[in-house]
């Protein structure tokens, strides 16, 4: 069993020293896996921070990343990862940053940066979290026991770290069902597999996309699981392949103006071909969400809508120029409904033609390059 005794205390110091109400840096939420922090600028300006904690730790420090578009907090990130083993501890890379950002920024460091010296025993204060060539256990507070003369055998050690490790993953089993609070079953069984997939990648080195994509992804994923619209069955998403950068979403009629002709088409639709939705597909790159996803209209054929050959649909949202990383996928599903009716979208019943995605990406990039060139068409109000 994996030892999770100096991870737990760890975490546990963090979030004592950096609470929500800090003024400056603050955990604001913690497990084994995962650290996100929040950093507060001299104007009040919030930086989101996230750390992954990965299996190889602590042999290899956590992985940073940020959604913030600020190039001082990523070379501040950056800094973390190019540092030595023995500031590979969670206690130590929070400090590195902490001392980074504020020399960065130039505000006073806070006090309690010194307390994190004192969470490091001995010379390297280097954890171990798996059992290793001498042992497995780690030396900083057991050592220092035996050291000072109470001799606690090396089984009621382990006894005391497997206790320790089955009451810190009920607090995080306790954690998990209140993230997941609101999400059916079988959508919480589909994040879990995703977890573990991501897991196995982590230590086979095929992991796919990358951790920040991810992580962002299995966020959006998560909301949508837990948002009313999908709920009342407005929209439906389900993972090509169990593919995490690739998805499948159904627009039922509900989704749409129950005034617009694409609505009467759907029915008329479901009448004549037994299908109630369209169907759209949307990808997604390792650079998420820093660059918009790719979306495109599967079936049916539809004219007019702003979607173009191919599928591909025309909305200045779904270009760099137009996107923003703040933009969750569950608005931009509501967006794409909403671009289809102001455009007046038919079904093409009786299509011969069916849309490709080679035909989609580029239509999608030629459109690009116009709009790039002489900008975007912005209608009168009165046109929706």
């Amino acid at each position: 069993m994996a030892c999770f005794q100096t991870l737990k205390h760890d975490i546990k110091l963090l979030e004592g020293l950096f609470p929500r109400s800090h003024n400056r840096f603050q955990i604001t939420s913690a497990s084994v896996d995962e650290i996100t922090c929040r950093f507060i600028g001299s104007k009040g300006e919030k930086y989101e921070i996230h750390a992954n904690i990965i299996e190889t730790y602590p042999h290899m420090p956590p992985m940073w990343y940020s959604d913030a578009e600020d190039v001082q907090i990523s070379a501040a990130l950056a800094k973390l990862q190019d540092t030595s083993p023995e500031n590979f501890r969670i206690t130590r890379q929070v400090k590195l940053l902490i001392n980074e950002l504020c020399k960065t920024y130039g505000l006073h460091h806070p006090e309690e940066l010194s307390r994190l010296d004192e969470s490091c025993p001995g010379p390297s204060g280097h954890p171990s979290r798996s059992r290793g060539a001498q042992g497995g256990h780690d030396r900083g507070e057991e050592g220092s026991r035996v050291e000072s003369g109470n001799e606690t055998s090396e089984d009621e050690m382990e006894a005391e770290e497997e206790e320790d490790a089955f009451h810190y993953e009920m607090e995080e089993e306790e954690k998990k069902d209140e993230e997941d609070e609101g999400i059916d079953e079988e959508n919480a069984g589909i994040l879990d597999k995703l977890k573990q997939t991501q897991r196995q990648d982590y230590l086979r080195g095929s992991v796919s996309g990358s951790v920040q994509a991810t992580d962002r992804l299995m966020k959006e994923l998560k909301d949508i699981f837990k948002s009313e619209s999908y709920k009342k069955n407005i929209f439906t998403v389900e993972l090509v392949s169990d593919s995490l950068y690739e998805w499948n979403m159904k627009l039922y009629s509900n989704a749409f103006d129950p005034d617009s002709a694409l609505y009467n088409d759907l029915a008329l639709f479901k009448e004549k071909e037994g299908k109630d939705s369209l169907l759209l597909n949307m990808t997604f790159k390792e650079n998420f969400p820093f660059e918009p996803p790719f979306c495109r209209v599967i079936s049916p054929v539809v004219s007019g809508g702003y979607v173009l050959a191919g599928g591909a649909i025309c909305m200045e949202l779904l270009t760099k120029q137009g996107w923003s990383s703040a933009y969750s996928i569950e608005s931009v599903i509501t967006q794409i409904a909403a671009t289809l009716v102001k455009g007046k979208a038919r079904i093409t019943f009786g299509a011969k033609s069916q849309y490709s995605l080679a035909r989609a990406q580029a239509s999608f990039k030629s459109l690009v390059a116009i709009h790039e060139k002489n900008g975007w068409f912005t209608p009168p109000k009165e046109e929706g």
